[in-house]
């Protein structure tokens, strides 16, 4: 299955010449009356559509790193909560202070990562709008034209979510020849959007299970993360309606092993519900976070003879993070703490500073940190002979969220017998007992813990009031910093748009 959508990826990147180059002069490389006319051609330029998942490098501003799974986008998901961190190790990961905005909840409208959150959505969105424009150009009847672009359409919606959730008012642009500069939307108007949007392609979209493609469980479940949040995101709470999302959800188990999903042949899970694939051989970029994570050292605790490739040393979990598992949770071991042994020495691996490579849970200075501190992320298979961009696929969507969610919606209903047997059956697959009641502490503490470096923690901090309480190394944060400013660049760029209130 992988190989087939990868062979359909690099085809659509034959057709486009980059999955982010949106110039229209593409279509002068590939004349339309010469492809896209048949339905197994306009297949191909779908893929284009499921490329732009993996994001992009570019060197605007110093280098624009719009990649979901290891870097600026994955950043502003995780290093904004209480989750993870990305600490100054003397030179090293200051970078103008990017990192310690995100942590101490001072960023503004300059700080070149949420340009590149800004960027990934966009530049996805608008690829998505010139491949309908292509197939509605095409020669396919109307009925074939409307099933192809529903999964276009729900691509393009899950990158709307994304902005909802991160920006709030954006505009909406679903139009390829439009001119003229957008102007934003209102939050409400965006959720109303996204909403509508996977609602009207629901019937067209493929059922059942189909790896890495956009099915109505996919969109079933962005309904349910839509209606999860919708009191943060338009004041009315939609907790029935995620209810109902969930339940339409079928097909998916919890695998037995915690651990399934994050190895490198993941595609074998049985829990994924929406992932995005990677396979270096195909030449897939942007699927390096192990890379961020460990010390530059720990090629020799990996590979006996040291080839495993560089790392850089960068982030981290919080202090507190790896102590708030139960030491029998299964999950703890998403993190790597302690000695770090040399498999040709049977030694500790030793630094070059000429200190032992034990990763402490304690970070003692967040701007001066020592090279060693931080417990790392190690949630996805590790493999010896890894190439720098790793091949396991990026989860984005499984069925341990649908449990959760069905938990919580529940809770929040007045339910409490409802969710009590959801959130015992994500603690049995982690080795804990069940509990008799739930309460906004466990419900909180399960989301942690389940879901530890999968994106989600921002939004979760967000939706249960912890994100603008003082933790470590941040004081109290504003209301207004539930939504990040409109890039600078882009307010340069565009007169018609308006920053966000306060910033």
């Amino acid at each position: 299955m992988k190989t087939k959508i990868f062979s359909t990826i690099i085809a659509s990147s034959l057709l486009f010449g980059a999955c982010t180059d949106l110039d229209e002069k593409l279509y002068d490389k590939v004349p339309m009356d010469d492809y896209g006319q048949t339905s197994s051609e306009i297949q191909t330029i779908v893929g284009g559509a499921y490329a732009t998942l993996r994001g992009f490098s570019d060197s605007d501003q110093g280098g624009t790193n719009c990649y979901p799974t290891c870097e600026y986008v994955f950043f502003l998901d995780e290093c904004v909560s209480d989750e993870a961190c990305i600490p100054t190790r003397g030179t090293d990961w200051y970078d103008g202070g990017r990192y310690q905005q995100a942590q101490s909840h001072t960023w503004d409208a300059n700080n070149v990562m949420i340009l590149g959150t800004w960027k990934y959505s966009f530049q996805g969105i608008a690829n998505v709008n010139s491949i309908i424009y292509q197939v509605n150009k095409s020669g396919l009847t109307d009925h074939d034209k409307e099933v192809v672009n529903a999964e276009l359409r729900g691509i393009r919606a899950y990158y709307y979510l994304l902005l909802l959730d991160q920006f709030g008012d954006v505009p909406i642009v679903t139009d390829f020849e439009q001119v003229g500069l957008p102007e934003k939307s209102s939050r409400k108007e965006v959720f109303q959007f996204v909403e509508s949007e996977l609602k009207q392609i629901m019937d067209n979209l493929p059922t059942g299970i189909i790896y890495a493609r956009f099915t109505q469980n996919v969109a079933n479940s962005l309904l349910a993360r839509l209606y999860l949040n919708a009191e943060v995101y338009v004041g009315t709470p939609r907790w029935q309606d995620c209810l109902d999302a969930c339940d339409k959800i079928s097909g998916y188990v919890l695998e037995t092993d915690y651990f399934e999903s994050f190895k490198t042949a993941n595609e074998k899970s049985r829990e994924i519900i929406f992932s995005i694939p990677y396979d270096h051989k195909e030449g897939t970029v942007g699927n390096y976070l192990h890379s961020m994570t460990f010390h530059y050292n720990q090629k020799y605790a990996f590979s006996p003879t040291g080839t495993y490739q560089w790392c850089g040393n960068g982030i981290s979990a919080q202090p507190g993070l790896y102590s708030s598992f139960d030491e029998n949770d299964i999950r703890r071991k998403s993190l790597l703490i302690g000695e770090q042994i040399n498999l040709a020495t049977g030694s500790v691996v030793m630094m070059d500073n000429g200190n032992p490579l034990i990763y402490t849970e304690e970070i003692e200075n967040y701007t001066n940190a020592l090279q060693n501190e931080g417990a790392r992320l190690y949630k996805y298979e590790v493999l010896a002979d890894e190439q720098w961009e790793r091949d396991h696929d990026w989860v984005v969507i499984r069925y341990a969220e649908i449990l959760m969610m069905k938990a919580e919606a529940n809770f929040r209903l007045g339910f409490q017998a409802n969710a009590i047997p959801y959130v015992n059956e994500i603690r049995s697959r982690a080795g804990l007992p069940a509990v008799d009641t739930v309460n906004e502490e466990v419900l909180d503490n399960e989301w942690k813990h389940e879901f530890v470096f999968e994106g989600l923690r921002r939004t979760t901090n967000i939706r249960f009031g912890t994100f603008f309480e003082p933790w470590w190394e941040k004081g109290a944060t504003p209301a207004y910093r539930s939504v990040y400013p409109i890039p600078q660049t882009v307010l340069d760029l565009n007169p018609a748009l308006k920053q966000n209130p306060n910033y």
